[in-house]
């Protein structure tokens, strides 16, 4: 009862001949796009996939386009290949998966296509990787810099999607789905078995992979945390079915008292009186909604609940024991898997429980995987910790995803271990680290433990990426040397260009932690801030949403200071409701960016892969004359934009061209320059004795 083939593992990166390891990628890849195609096959007609099975979730079309679009996405930031399959598709299909505050879940911004072309270009894109995976060179072992790390990041990141797409087809109405016969449901149901708590010596557990770990992994796995774990007692099982119907019966969901403040928050927004996938069927009795079906409810399955509802439960628990239940952390988790002796991945003779699709397409009873005396330490249901998600010591970007993890570092996404019966791939992996928002549903349940250790969480989350709190200093930082902050100066420039002028709607494309946008909506009705970096994009939307940020700078070697920037104390604080952010590729953002009275580039065109390209279609964005201000202190590097790509600073048929030459070359059809060019200081602070002192060169230009 599996989906046949069993789902391939993900292979070693460090081991083997490059030619044996190209087909072994190549043959994970196909397997990958083929079980993904496969899941949508339970869709029963076109218009399943135009129905929003949660709210706050696209379409299932958007699924079925991202996963494909993000491989092409990150080729072409890789600059593995240079042109792109459909870029409508490669901006419709980009952003939008995780309740990010710049998400763009607004339907009226999406003219989805018919499924039929969203296919069509999968085939495409499918081409382009195979042919990649012949073309690109390689050597072992494949490491973060390999450009067959961003294949595999993309074969990873769909693994990822098979799980959470499946959450969302399990949550749509059962008329637009069918029964599939290699997505079977489990057939062995029956009364809950008794729970008890069993002991779990003490012990040192150590977290995090090196660099050179034989497994791909995600930028949060690197790095170390070493933790000494007192003894504890954890329950033998997974919590069932029926033993979470004990808390319904008991009133569970209509007392505060066993819910956090966020949880009964939820509770009462949501109406919840049981787990969303539990059905009354009107008699007294209860169904289960699977994947694509509703069965009689397996009363000796997991229960599956968000966070909040499995936190509620062991508050429960302890009123009704008197002992201090609650959820593990991240390290007792380990702590429990390092008891059971389970091996990783690679090193499995079989699986060690309901993962990997393969048992079935759903739950199995809890009893039917013991391991050292504990059920599913690993499978059938991911497990809520208490561990909200963070960095390892020695943390470090991706810089070809930044946005996989830090934008979960929030203290609002809790940590899930162990995986699913559809978890494949990297979630299937001992150091797998995955979060979701507290009141997410995933294929998620959970254990409890009794333990007297306390659980210590940061509250107050100080930015500590070295870049963003560089930038965060820079825009809201005090001056330095005399020299006038710089997004300031730029907003003044801008104002300065737009006295009278039509002022409603401003763009600042390239924004980083978002202070000129502020600035702007000191003269404009309206201001958009765009960054590439979801990094960038989570301070400005933080500085919105609570009119501060804090961050720590580097002041010598290991030593930091913390900081505050504050939105009142910059005259800024009343300007919040005037300006959003959004997460966005500057040469194909989507459609609903355009009708802008004034567009700032600052020190964005030497840092763009194609800026002829980009300067040729500016203009489509901003009104009859609108402005165009565009900073930039001219430093071309082939590490962002190819040579033959440069505006200027070189010489062409003998002749120097500089980047001015460059853009009245690239702007003259449609733009006029308004005033001459001028200088703009700023200094970025590196350390409390380094800084950068740069001149930029500040051009306003006008649309005809």
């Amino acid at each position: 009862m599996s989906l046949t083939p069993t789902p391939a593992r993900t292979p070693r990166l460090d081991v083997g001949q490059p030619q044996q390891k190209r087909e072994e990628i190549r043959r994970y890849f196909h397997d990958t796009y083929d079980v993904y195609e496969k899941l949508f096959e339970v869709m029963a007609d076109d218009a399943a996939y135009h129905t929003r099975a949660d709210p706050l979730r696209h379409p299932l079309i958007f699924y079925v386009g991202h996963t494909a679009t993000f491989f092409i996405n990150k080729l072409v930031l890789a600059k593995a290949i240079t042109e792109r399959v459909n870029p409508r598709f490669e901006s419709m299909f980009a952003i939008g998966v995780d309740e990010m505050s710049w998400d763009d879940l607004d339907q009226s911004n999406y003219d989805w296509p018919p499924i039929a072309e969203v296919w069509e270009y999968r085939r495409k894109v499918r081409a382009v990787v195979d042919r990649l995976i012949d073309d690109m060179p390689l050597t072992l072992p494949v490491s973060w810099d390999s450009p067959f790390w961003v294949v595999m990041m993309g074969i990873e990141h769909e693994r990822i999607h098979l799980e959470t797409s499946s959450v969302l087809i399990r949550q749509l109405p059962l008329d637009l789905v069918q029964p599939h016969q290699d997505w079977p449901v489990c057939d062995r149901r029956g009364d809950a078995p008794a729970n008890a708590l069993l002991d779990v010596a003490a012990g040192r557990v150590s977290l995090g992979k090196e660099r050179g770990h034989g497994l791909y992994g995600w930028d949060n796995e690197y790095g170390r945390l070493q933790a000494e774990i007192p003894a504890f007692r954890a329950s033998k099982y997974l919590v069932s079915n029926g033993e979470f119907r004990e808390f319904v019966q008991a009133g569970g969901y209509d007392n505060e008292n066993w819910w956090t403040d966020e949880g009964w928050d939820w509770c009462g927004y949501q109406k919840a009186q049981h787990p969303r996938f539990w059905i009354p069927d009107g008699s007294g009795n209860w169904k289960l909604r699977c994947l694509v079906q509703e069965i009689p409810m397996p009363w000796n399955w997991p229960v599956e609940v968000n966070q909040l509802e499995a936190k509620a439960f062991c508050n429960w628990k302890t009123g009704e024991s008197g002992r201090p239940v609650r959820l593990p952390t991240e390290e007792e988790w380990h702590r429990l898997l390092d008891v059971s002796g389970i091996k990783d991945q690679s090193e499995w003779k079989h699986e060690p429980g309901n993962i990997n699709l393969a048992e079935c397409a759903s739950s199995t009873p809890v009893t039917d995987h013991v391991t050292a005396g504990f059920g599913d330490v690993m499978g059938n249901v991911w497990q809520h910790t208490e561990t909200p998600i963070s960095g390892f010591t020695g943390f470090e970007v991706h810089e070809l995803y930044d946005d996989f993890s830090t934008p979960t570092f929030d203290t609002k996404h809790n940590l899930i271990k162990g995986g699913s019966w559809i978890s494949t791939g990297n979630e299937a992996t001992r150091d797998a680290r995955y979060a979701f928002r507290r009141h997410f549903y995933q294929h998620a349940g959970f254990r409890y433990i009794e333990s007297e250790a306390p659980v210590v969480l940061r509250e107050d989350v100080y930015e500590t990426d070295d870049l963003v709190a560089q930038y965060c200093e820079f825009h809201y930082g005090g001056e330095y040397f005399g020299v006038a902050n710089f997004p300031k100066q730029l907003a003044d420039i801008c104002a300065e260009a737009a006295a009278g002028r039509t002022t409603g709607r401003a763009l600042d494309l390239g924004c980083a932690t978002g202070r000129a946008t502020f600035e702007l909506a000191r003269t404009f009705d309206h201001v958009t801030g765009i960054d590439f970096s979801a990094r960038f994009i989570r301070v400005g939307h933080e500085m919105q949403e609570k009119g501060y940020a804090r961050y720590a700078i580097t002041d010598e070697g290991e030593l930091v200071s913390y900081h505050e920037a504050r939105l009142d104390e910059l005259g800024l604080d009343d300007l919040r409701e005037k300006v959003e952010f959004w997460q966005g590729d500057a040469h194909n953002l989507k459609a609903q960016f355009k009708g802008y009275d004034l567009i700032l580039a600052a020190n964005l065109i030497d840092r763009l892969y194609e800026p002829r390209k980009w300067l040729a279609a500016v203009h489509e964005r901003l009104n009859p004359g609108g402005l165009l201000v565009i900073t930039s202190p001219y430093t071309w590097l082939e590490e962002f934009t190819p040579r033959d790509k440069w505006l200027g600073g070189l010489k062409v048929d003998g002749e120097n061209v500089t980047t001015l030459d460059g853009l009245h070359s690239a702007l003259k059809n449609h733009f006029t320059p308004v005033g001459d060019p001028r200088n703009v200081e700023f200094v970025i602070r590196e350390t409390a004795r380094k800084f950068q002192h740069t001149l930029a060169q500040a051009t306003v230009w006008q649309r005809r």
